[in-house]
Parts: C-alpha cells; sequence; structure tokens
C-alpha cells in the first residue's frame, strides 16, 4: 500500500441506482490503487421517495449490508459500513435515525442534495447576482441545519452550491459560510475533501482552498473522498488533495470506526 494515499470515505455502489460495482470492486480498486482503506457510503433510502433513480431502497437496505460484509471478509482492504444520509428539511430526523438505528456503521455522511444549484448553468438568464446571493444564502443556512441535527459525522462536498461553475462573491462567502463551519465545529463533525469537483464545472475540489483554510482555523478535522460512482474513481486527484490539504496546515484526517473518531497522520 501506499502510505502517502489516505482513506477513501466517500465511495457509491449499483444499489443506489446511478453507479456500478459492488463494495467488493471497490475495495479490489482500492488495492489496485495504493489504498488501505475505503468506506462504502450508498445513498439512504427515502420514504415515498419523489426521485427513486438515485438511491438505494429500503428493499435493497440488507443486500447493501451484505454486500459491505461480504467485502470485509474478502480481506486485503479494511472496508467500513458507511452511508450517505441526504439532509432535507422535509425530512424528518426521525426517519434518518430509524435507518441508521439499523446497522453498526462506522460512520455517517451528511450531504444536500436539493436546490437550484443542482441544474443552474453559467449564462442561465436565471443566475442573476441576486439569486445566486439567495442561493448561496438558502445553502449554507441548510448546512448549519444539518450540523445542528447532530445526526453525522462527516459533512460532504461542503461548498457544492458551486458544483456547475456558478459562484457567490467572495465577499458573501466570507459573510455566510463562517456561521455553517461554526455549526459543524461545534458538532464534532469532520469535513471531506471531496475530489469529484475536478469532474464538475466547479472544476476544483470541495471545499474551495479558502475554505479549508477557515476550517483549519477552527479544528475542523478532514477526510478524503472521492465521491466514486465506479471503481476506477477510487483515490482519484487524492494525491493533489493531500497536497492541498498540506498546505492548509492538516497533517492527520479523521478516522472512524463505529462512528467514534480519532485522528491519525496522512
Amino acid at each position: 500500500m501506499n502510505p502517502s494515499l489516505p482513506a477513501d470515505y466517500h465511495t457509491h455502489n449499483r444499489l443506489c441506482r446511478h453507479a456500478g460495482g459492488d463494495p467488493i470492486d471497490y475495495a479490489r480498486a482500492a488495492i489496485e490503487r495504493g489504498i488501505s482503506e475505503i468506506a462504502c457510503t450508498d445513498h439512504i433510502p427515502f420514504p415515498n421517495d419523489p426521485t427513486p433513480s438515485i438511491r438505494m431502497t429500503r428493499e435493497d437496505f440488507d443486500l447493501y449490508v451484505g454486500n459491505v460484509r461480504a467485502a470485509q471478509a474478502a480481506g486485503g482492504c479494511t472496508v467500513l459500513l458507511g452511508i450517505e444520509a441526504d439532509y432535507q428539511r422535509d425530512l424528518v430526523s426521525a426517519h434518518i435515525q430509524s435507518v441508521l438505528d439499523l446497522a453498526d456503521f462506522d460512520l455517517v455522511l451528511g450531504s444536500l442534495h436539493t436546490g437550484p444549484f443542482w441544474d443552474l448553468a453559467p449564462g442561465d438568464p436565471a443566475a442573476t447576482p441576486e439569486f445566486v446571493e439567495q442561493m448561496n444564502r438558502t445553502y449554507y443556512l441548510r448546512m448549519a441545519e444539518l450540523a445542528d441535527t447532530r445526526l453525522y459525522d462527516v459533512c460532504s462536498h461542503f461548498d457544492i452550491v458551486k458544483r456547475t461553475g456558478i459562484r457567490a462573491p467572495e465577499a458573501l462567502l466570507a459573510e455566510i459560510v463562517p456561521p455553517a463551519l461554526d455549526a459543524v465545529a461545534a458538532a464534532g463533525m469532520a469535513i471531506e475533501i471531496n475530489t469529484s469537483g475536478l469532474n464538475h464545472g466547479a472544476a476544483e475540489f470541495y471545499p474551495a482552498p479558502r475554505i479549508l483554510a477557515w476550517m483549519h482555523e477552527r479544528g475542523i478535522p478532514i477526510t478524503f473522498g472521492s465521491d466514486s460512482h465506479n471503481p476506477g474513481q477510487i483515490g482519484q486527484h487524492f494525491e493533489q488533495a493531500v497536497a492541498l490539504a498540506r498546505a492548509a496546515g492538516y497533517t492527520h484526517r479523521a478516522q472512524y470506526r463505529r462512528r467514534k473518531m480519532t485522528l491519525v497522520p496522512f
């Protein structure tokens, strides 16, 4: 294994219905990549799901856990049982907790996947300065709400609001991002460096270097995640992510076992 490459704590698989491969395929790819530890983090099932094509069903949950256990038993790579539990205001915390109670998870990712930022492209007439400002204000308020639930361990793709390449002014970010980071810090959560942003219109990691510096100032731990949707993406761009983390002052990452965090060097 390559000791310079940290664990990949954000991976998906075929059961989320917009990715490919099984957990054991990701574990094997990690071994080839020189990564000794991964987390399987499929999307949490939703009741009466309005977008059933992007997450596993409740009926597939036991299969998901079984597939992760099979990957763990295969050896060669440490495989953690995780889940990406999307935060939605209209989804009561009791449902998320009920799913978390179904298995002994190692870590729970919290993320936002709803909002106009998902499809609003640069140059769209709707992307007025006023709309972009409100979109960002709402997003980071929701991110603080996510942290305040105390349901999650790691915040995923923290500034994915920039996904398509529409960015808020720096002055606005300096106003609205720190309160969200304060909420994450108060919750004792980590934030991942998500490398998938290089494949999106954002063309940079989540979070941006400035936000990473603010995180370090607050003592917020980091993890690394490829957000891989096929085994070939395991550890994608991790060398660059490690360099970015070190430039921000980080020397350790958060490691999880049964939702307990320890800090380990990378």
